[in-house]
């Protein structure tokens, strides 16, 4: 796999039914590396082995592979509060294996981080909640330890001190941030770029990805994600704040839209503009 420079643009993408074809149409857009996510449907038993082999024929780099799970909802904040991550108490188990199969699977391919969202973490350290998924997070990242990975938390449910008070109560040193600026629009919890400076140490991998403010008339309802540099993140302020602070890791771009012909080509032309900027 080509060794991949500071700041190098990639693509958050979703594993396909074939590796191959998959991996060739993220190349399409220009990029050489990105972050792998992985349905929850995929079987990931044998898996790596054909991804491996796609990988290498394809010499492309995997930075980052994302877990999701069965039975989550982003239809608007609550259906994210009751069914995303790690809190509801009904899907722990299932989801803590699959985070470790997960774990594994990333290993095989010489995968050095993994991540997901584990959900609104309540701010009361004594909610049994909290004190649940605090235990799942660290077995976990002790797991992600073993296989010398880090184990990233994505930014946007929670504001950036409740996140950053977690992770210092679940004393992991690979406990690590993947930090997406337009989360924290879509969910209403802060700004990105001030929340960028508290986070900074811990952040290991980033979305580019835009967005705005939830509607004010409407309760419980989600931003909405824009195309790259037409949202409220402000990319141009967001490439300066992560040139600030040091982060030489990957610009990851997501664009979560239904549309599959739009996704691309606004992937393709975020490419275009990352570049400028981060070259700039």
């Amino acid at each position: 796999m080509p060794a991949i420079g500071d700041m190098e643009i990639g693509v958050m993408f979703w594993a396909g039914p074939d590796a191959v074809e998959t991996i060739r149409r993220v190349k399409a857009t220009g990029v050489r590396c990105g972050q792998l996510g992985i349905p929850p449907d995929m079987q990931l038993a044998g898996a790596a082995q054909a991804w491996r082999g796609a990988l290498e024929a394809e010499d492309f780099t995997v930075v980052t592979v994302f877990g999701a799970y069965h039975g989550e909802s982003y239809a608007d904040i609550p259906a994210v509060q009751r069914t995303v991550g790690f809190i509801p108490a009904a899907t722990r188990t299932e989801r803590e294996h699959r985070t470790l199969d997960i774990s594994d699977f990333a290993a095989e391919l010489g995968v050095a981080s993994i991540a997901c969202h584990i959900g609104f973490v309540p701010e009361d350290r004594a909610h049994r909640d909290y004190v649940a998924v605090r235990g799942m997070v660290r077995r976990v990242a002790d797991h992600a330890a073993g296989r010398r990975q880090t184990f990233a938390l994505e930014t946007g449910q929670e504001p950036a001190r409740v996140l950053v008070e977690f992770i210092r109560d679940v004393r992991r040193k690979n406990l690590k941030i993947n930090f997406d600026p337009a989360n924290m629009f879509l969910y209403g919890t802060g700004d990105p770029i001030e929340a960028l400076g508290i986070l900074a140490p811990h952040v290991v991998s980033v979305h580019a990805k835009d967005g705005d403010w939830p509607p004010k008339r409407t309760p419980g309802a989600l931003g909405t994600e824009r195309r790259l540099g037409e949202g409220s993140v402000g990319i141009e302020r967001f490439i300066a704040k992560l040139k600030e602070i040091g982060y030489r890791g990957t610009l990851n771009i997501e664009r979560e839209i239904e549309d599959q012909d739009q996704k691309w080509r606004d992937i393709a032309a975020a490419v275009v503009l990352l570049r400028g900027l981060v070259e700039g």
